[in-house]
């Protein structure tokens, strides 16, 4: 009975040293499992991020284009930036806050 039951642990820690083996070489080392799958999960969100960029990058070139080449984009933003007029027709009309103070005295 006692070789027997010597038989029996012999056979169950065989078992559990396979099993350890086992998750060891799934999940051990350097690199495991789980770390690959996150490795994975931040190169998907990169890749995402990366073709945003490119997305934004490609639309600021156009409008780079745009601001150096397109006389209509040039005279809107010469109208709404810095106040231009063109022509002898056309009137500007600019309004102030009569609130607010504009003498910029610094106090020392």
């Amino acid at each position: 009975m006692a070789s027997r039951r010597g038989g029996l642990l012999k056979r169950l820690g065989t078992i559990v040293v396979l099993a350890i083996a086992v998750a060891f070489a799934v999940e051990g080392g350097e690199f495991g499992t789980l770390d690959l799958l996150r490795q994975r999960r931040e190169k998907a969100r990169i890749a995402h991020s990366i073709d945003s960029l490119t997305r934004v990058v490609a639309s600021l070139r156009a409008y780079k284009d745009s601001l150096e080449r397109d006389p209509g984009t040039q005279e809107r933003i010469a109208r709404e930036v810095f106040g231009m007029v063109r022509g002898k027709n056309e009137l500007v009309y600019r309004f102030t806050d009569s609130t607010r103070d504009t003498s910029r005295t610094r106090k020392r």
